[in-house]
C-alpha cells in the first residue's frame, strides 16, 4: 500500500484515514452514503454487540454512529508517520478518541477483545489481507462476527465507467483488490471464519454531494437496495458484502 491509511484515501469513495494524504470527505456530506453507514450500525447493534472495533476507522463517522447507538467503540487506524501506537482524536469527531499505529498488520490488543469488528472500506486495501484476517481472527472472541462492508466487486459497471473516464477506480493503487462473491467467500473460509452472509451490495452511486442528493437522499437509497436485490442485474454491482463468524 502506498502511504495511506487503511481506510479509503481515494477522492470520492470512503474518504481518508489519518496518513499522510487524506481523502475527500464527501462521503460526509452524502445523504445517501450516510444512509447505508447508519444502516451498518443498526444492524451491528441490534445484533446486541456491545465491544466493537472499527478498523480503519478514518475520518471516524462509523465509530459517531455506533457510539451514538449504546456500543462500547474501539476506533483504530494505520498512519506510517505515528511512532508506535498513539492515542489522538478522531479527524472529523474530534470529542472522541481514536488510536493510530504505524503497524500495518499488528493490532494492539489482548486476544478475544472484541464482540464484533467493523471494515467499512478497509481489508480491499490493506497491505496483506490474510495476515490481516488473521489479525482479526485472534481479536474477536470466540462467534463473533467480523462484518465486511465496501469490497470492491470485479464485475462493478461503475467501476468499468470509472477506469474508462479517468476517475479513481479500485485497482488504482498498489495494494487495491478487487472481489467476487466467490473469492470474497474463500479469503475467509481461509482463515478459519464461518460465512454468515455474503451479498452484493450498491446499485447506485452513494457519494453524491448537493442540494438535490439531499433531499432525495433517502429515495436514492431505497431504490439502491431495491435494485440491488435483483438476481442478475446485481451481478455489476459495486459492492460485495460479508458477515462471518469467529471460530
Amino acid at each position: 500500500m502506498s502511504e495511506r491509511a487503511w481506510t479509503n484515501q481515494a477522492a470520492a469513495t470512503e474518504g481518508g484515514g489519518q496518513g499522510r494524504v487524506h481523502g475527500s470527505d464527501i462521503n460526509l456530506r452524502s445523504r445517501p452514503q450516510m444512509a447505508e453507514y447508519e444502516a451498518a450500525a443498526d444492524r451491528i447493534v441490534s445484533a446486541g454487540h456491545l465491544r466493537v472495533l472499527d478498523w480503519g476507522c478514518g475520518y471516524g463517522q462509523m465509530s459517531k454512529m455506533l457510539a451514538e447507538r449504546g456500543a462500547e467503540v474501539t476506533s483504530i487506524d494505520w498512519d506510517p508517520e505515528v511512532d508506535g501506537v498513539i492515542s489522538r482524536p478522531l479527524i472529523a469527531f474530534g470529542e472522541l478518541e481514536s488510536l493510530a499505529t504505524n503497524d500495518p498488520v499488528l493490532l494492539p490488543f489482548d486476544d478475544a477483545s472484541f464482540d464484533a469488528v467493523l471494515s467499512m472500506g478497509v481489508l480491499e486495501h490493506v497491505q496483506d489481507p490474510d495476515a490481516s484476517l488473521d489479525e482479526l481472527q485472534r481479536v474477536l472472541a470466540p462467534g463473533a462476527l467480523l462484518y465486511c462492508y465496501k469490497l470492491p466487486n470485479r464485475l462493478s459497471y461503475l467501476e468499468a465507467i470509472a477506469r474508462r473516464t479517468g476517475m479513481y477506480y479500485h485497482g488504482q493503487l498498489e495494494n487495491d483488490r478487487l472481489y467476487t462473491p466467490a473469492s470474497a467467500r474463500a479469503i475467509f473460509e481461509r482463515h478459519g471464519f464461518e460465512i454468515i452472509e455474503v451479498r452484493r451490495a450498491n446499485m447506485l452511486p452513494l457519494t453524491l454531494s448537493g442540494r438535490a442528493a439531499t433531499a432525495t437522499g433517502g429515495l436514492i437509497w431505497r431504490t439502491n437496495r431495491i435494485l440491488a436485490a435483483i438476481p442478475g442485474l446485481n451481478t455489476v454491482a459495486t459492492n460485495v458484502e460479508v458477515i462471518a463468524r469467529s471460530r
